[in-house]
């Protein structure tokens, strides 16, 4: 991987993906600096001829390391599968606006708060009697790394109300307040729209 002065990685990027978020505060970590590159994914950019020989599935990030292009946020950075496979999945865009194309908007946001709390529920079983600030202890790991964008998005996203999974809320709380997180947050990014 790139050195911190030696910006070789190229991040192919959307303000507000989670999975992207996670990409960038794994990457902020580790102190590994890369282009960030924009795909605007309300705008179909990911469907463009260039995007898709990164990745044929159309979604981002993309990581480019030279020659090595990793089109998934969960190849990019392993483990934590309760989040990658039973949360996030569900509320991505797409599968929202299918849902909302064939129920209707209420339906499809019920979805949506619906699977994120059932998965929140399952984590705050998993970590509840973990002590230290983060879901492993006293230091930042990929469960982390996982878990804050999609709390971040699921509260302004979805309102869903964290009083439910104190232990959740507790290791968020530690996780906003690392400078990492808040370089890698989706309001920072050069494509944010406020």
């Amino acid at each position: 991987m790139a050195a911190k002065d030696d910006p070789k990685l190229v991040l192919y990027s959307y303000w507000q993906s989670s999975c992207s978020w996670r990409v960038r505060l794994a990457l902020n970590l580790k102190g590994i600096s890369y282009e960030y590159k924009a795909v605007n994914l309300l705008k179909g950019e990911q469907f463009t001829p260039e995007f898709e020989k990164l990745n044929p599935l159309h979604f981002v990030p993309v990581l480019v390391d030279g020659d090595v292009v990793i089109s998934d946020s969960y190849a990019i950075l392993m483990v934590a599968s309760i989040v990658s496979s039973s949360i996030q999945p569900l509320h991505m865009l797409s599968t929202l606006k299918y849902l909302e194309e064939k129920v209707g908007p209420q339906e499809q946001l019920l979805f949506a708060e619906t699977n994120v709390e059932k998965g929140f529920h399952a984590l705050e079983k998993l970590l509840k009697d973990i002590v230290g600030k983060y879901a492993t202890g006293d230091e930042v790991h990929m469960a982390d790394v996982f878990m804050a964008p999609q709390i971040a998005m699921a509260t302004k996203r979805f309102k869903i109300d964290m009083s439910k999974f104190p232990s959740l809320s507790r290791i968020y709380e530690s996780l906003k307040a690392l400078p990492e997180f808040l370089e890698s947050s989706p309001e920072e990014q050069p494509d944010a729209v406020m």
